[in-house]
This record gives C-alpha cells, sequence and structure tokens, in this order.
C-alpha cells in the first residue's frame, strides 16, 4: 500500500503538471499521511536539511566554471585543437565532435552545456561540408551525453550524496567508461561513413597543429589539475570544484582575455538559476528520502528483487532496463533523487559495488537525456542547431544504440569499469 501510494502521488502530480520538486514534495506530504506523521515543521527540516551539504557546493562552482569555459574561449580552443589533429580524414569533423566532447567533458560536468556548445561550434560546419544534418545532430547529441560520466560529473556528485558513495571514487571510475563510450560512437560514426563522400577541410600543417595546442593548453590543464589533485588527495571534490572556477576565471580574464569583468555578473546570474533548480530538487527529494526510509520502501523493493539478489548481474541488468524506461519520463536529477534510495538497500543486499552501481546508474540516466520524448540534450541541440526535435531524434538512434550496447556491456564485465577504476583511485 506504501508503494501505490508513493508511485501514484508521484505519478499523478507529475501528470497534472506540477514541477517535479513540488510533486516530490506532495508526495512527501502523502505519504506523511498515510503513516500519521504530518508535521510541518519536520517536513520544512527535512527540506532544509537535503540542502545543506558541504558535497553539494561542488555544483554551482563546477556550474559556473562551464560557464565561464564557454564564454572566456576555453571550449573553442579545445574544438580547434581537435579540428586540427582529426578535421581532415574521411569524416573528419565527426571525429573531432567526439574528441572535442570528450574533452569538454572533462572540463564542465554539463551535458547540456557540452551540447550547446558543440552545436554552435561544429554542426554549421558540418553541414557545410556535406554531412546530413540530422545525423551531425545526433552525433552531437550523443557525444554531450559523456559529460555526466566522466569527471567532474555533477551527476556522480548528486548520486554519491543521495547513495553516502565517495564522490572521490566516484569520478575515478567514470574515467574509463567514458572514455569507452566515446570509441563506441567513434566506431559508430566510422561505419556510418565509411562509404559517404564529403567535403573535408585540409590537412592542416604541423606548425598550425602545435600552434592550436600551445592556444588550448591552458584549457587542457584543468582536468589534469582536478584529477592529479583528487588522486593525491590534495583537495576533496567541492574544493575541486572552486579550484576549476578560480581556474577558468583566471584563464579566460588573464591569459586568454576573452572575458571582460561586465560580462562576469551574467555568468553569476546563469550558473545561479541553474544551481537553484538542482538544489530545490534536491532539497525536495531530501523529504522523500527522509520518509522512504521511515516507510521502509527499500525492505519492500528489497521482497519484490529478491528472486535477482543471487545473481548481481542479472540485479544489475534488471535495474537498468527499470532506469531506462524510467529516463524516457525523468530528467537525470530528479531520476537520481528519486530512485537511489530505494534502488541502494537491494544493491548493497547483492554484494553490488556501491560505486561501480554508482557509475552504471550515472551511464543510464545520462542517456535518458537523448530518449525521447523528454530527452533534454535533444531538445538543446534542436534549439542551438534550429532542426526540428523529430529529425534529432532520428539521427541519435544508432549511437543510442551503441551507448546500450556498451552499458550492457559493463553489466556483463564488470571488470571494464572496477579494474580502471583501482588505477586511478587513491
Amino acid at each position: 500500500m506504501t508503494i501505490l501510494i508513493f508511485v501514484g502521488a508521484l505519478l499523478g502530480s507529475m501528470a497534472l503538471g506540477v514541477p517535479i520538486a513540488f510533486s516530490l514534495l506532495l508526495t512527501g506530504v502523502a505519504l506523511m499521511i498515510h503513516l500519521d506523521l504530518f508535521d510541518a515543521q519536520i517536513l520544512a527540516q527535512n527540506v532544509i536539511n537535503g540542502a545543506d551539504s558541504f558535497p553539494l557546493l561542488a555544483v554551482p562552482f563546477f556550474m559556473l566554471a562551464g560557464e565561464i569555459m564557454n564564454v572566456g574561449g576555453l571550449s573553442r580552443r579545445i574544438v580547434t585543437l581537435a579540428l586540427a589533429i582529426v578535421g581532415h580524414v574521411r569524416g573528419g569533423l565527426g571525429y573531432v565532435t567526439i574528441m572535442a566532447g570528450c574533452l569538454l567533458a572533462a572540463l564542465s560536468g554539463s551535458a547540456v552545456a557540452d551540447a550547446a556548445a558543440l552545436t554552435a561550434l561544429l554542426l554549421p560546419m558540418m553541414v557545410r561540408a556535406g554531412h546530413d544534418k540530422a545525423r551531425a545532430g545526433g552525433l552531437i547529441a550523443a557525444t554531450g551525453i559523456i559529460a555526466p560520466v566522466l569527471p567532474p560529473s555533477i551527476g556522480l556528485i548528486i548520486f554519491g550524496v543521495a547513495a553516502n558513495v565517495s564522490i572521490s571514487k566516484l569520478f575515478m571510475a567514470g574515467i574509463a567508461p567514458g572514455l569507452m563510450i566515446g570509441m563506441a560512437l567513434w566506431f559508430t560514426w566510422w561505419w556510418l561513413v565509411r562509404k559517404d563522400k564529403f567535403v573535408a577541410p585540409p590537412r592542416q600543417p604541423r606548425a598550425v597543429v602545435v600552434q592550436a595546442l600551445r592556444d588550448a593548453a591552458w584549457a587542457l590543464m584543468l582536468p589534469v589539475i582536478i584529477l592529479v589533485g583528487l588522486r593525491m588527495g590534495v583537495f576533496t571534490p567541492t574544493e575541486a570544484a572552486v579550484v576549476a572556477a578560480v581556474y577558468a576565471l583566471f584563464v579566460s580574464t588573464v591569459i586568454y582575455r576573452e572575458l571582460k569583468l561586465g560580462q562576469l555578473y551574467g555568468l553569476f546570474v546563469s550558473a545561479a538559476r541553474t544551481t537553484a533548480v538542482v538544489m530545490l530538487l534536491v532539497a525536495a527529494a531530501m523529504v522523500a528520502a527522509w520518509l522512504i526510509t521511515v516507510a521502509n520502501l527499500p525492505a519492500a523493493v528489497i521482497d519484490l528483487l529478491e528472486p535477482f539478489l543471487d545473481s548481481p548481474k542479472m540485479l544489475v541488468f534488471v535495474i537498468m532496463v527499470l532506469v531506462i524506461i524510467v529516463g524516457t519520463a525523468l530528467d537525470m536529477t530528479p531520476t537520481i533523487l528519486i530512485l537511489t534510495p530505494v534502488l541502494m538497500p537491494a544493491v548493497i543486499a547483492a554484494g553490488v559495488d556501491p560505486v561501480y552501481f554508482g557509475v552504471m546508474f550515472i551511464i543510464n540516466t545520462a542517456i535518458g537525456l537523448i530518449t525521447p520524448p523528454v530527452g533534454v540534450v535533444l531538445s538543446t541541440v534542436a534549439g542551438v542547431g534550429r532542426m526540428r526535435m523529430d529529425e534529432v531524434t532520428r539521427g541519435v538512434l544508432p549511437f543510442m544504440a551503441a551507448q546500450f550496447f556498451a552499458m550492457f556491456m559493463f553489466v556483463l564485465f564488470p571488470q571494464l569499469i572496477t579494474v580502471p577504476a583501482s588505477w586511478f583511485s587513491p
């Protein structure tokens, strides 16, 4: 009965058009009334406690760093470097997209920001070169969702807070699968364009490549600083976010000199607005998470999943299918906040590594960003690229299939994630 009330209140509120954060609060109120625990003070206290988290301070700083990078010239120099290296090969602009997407992912951690930047910079070039616009937009959308997997991932931060798992370990465990997903896109693009004829840019002289590398060197140093600092224990993920924002501000204003002081206010406001949305979701979800614990919903979920507890791989497979279904209707952040407190007890009971599961969970929810009909990244590419939603959806399907294939390979062979994670983790 408790599960029905939880699911019914949440889905019913969303069906009525209530914003997800307020739907979570209404779900919490419904559970409190059902359990005869309703108290406005308890509700308010859990909302405040939900947002009162030191690790969550990483969210606004990483978002601010991403805003500064896009305006300050760091993102553009990354694309220029990738273009100089592989732009001349058959279908080279597609490889440029994937390479630049992986590099940008290591800078911002935001799928929407990366997809918007890649669309603005590369989609017109790909269309002029003769690429199908739908396929090009689909590749850019699929590349954008690498950002939530590679560190510094905002999705991994939120999962770490919700599941009480080390964010540093999640960051290190996300490196290998993020790059493997990029390789899956690389192979898929090669297969799709192997017989096509395009007008590729001429091969750049070595001097131009070297100059592009020099120009992008300051941008490339940021992920190195973050990963080495985390690996050596120099700073926490939250402190790394501050370092990223300050470093990006310094490079943009002092080195590249593309960011003017008058633009800072707009960047701060934009980052604050995005952060406010995320933090309200987190705060509201913590109310539901507390009531999930009080109502002992995890025990009921464990009972439902009991047939799979003796087979960790089968359990992860079933959960991944469930998350795929949920991901067609919900954005990444609410999916993490709603499902994590419900599923983690079953995952732990089955003996699945929480860090491995966290990375798998984020990969799945990231793919949900390009899954119609909601697909936030699809909407971003369609809006920036002035395309119809169905065009981008058609173009993204082969790349989405490749990403799902990679994800289920990680289900069959967890060592693809756990072994590299042991290399990088402190």
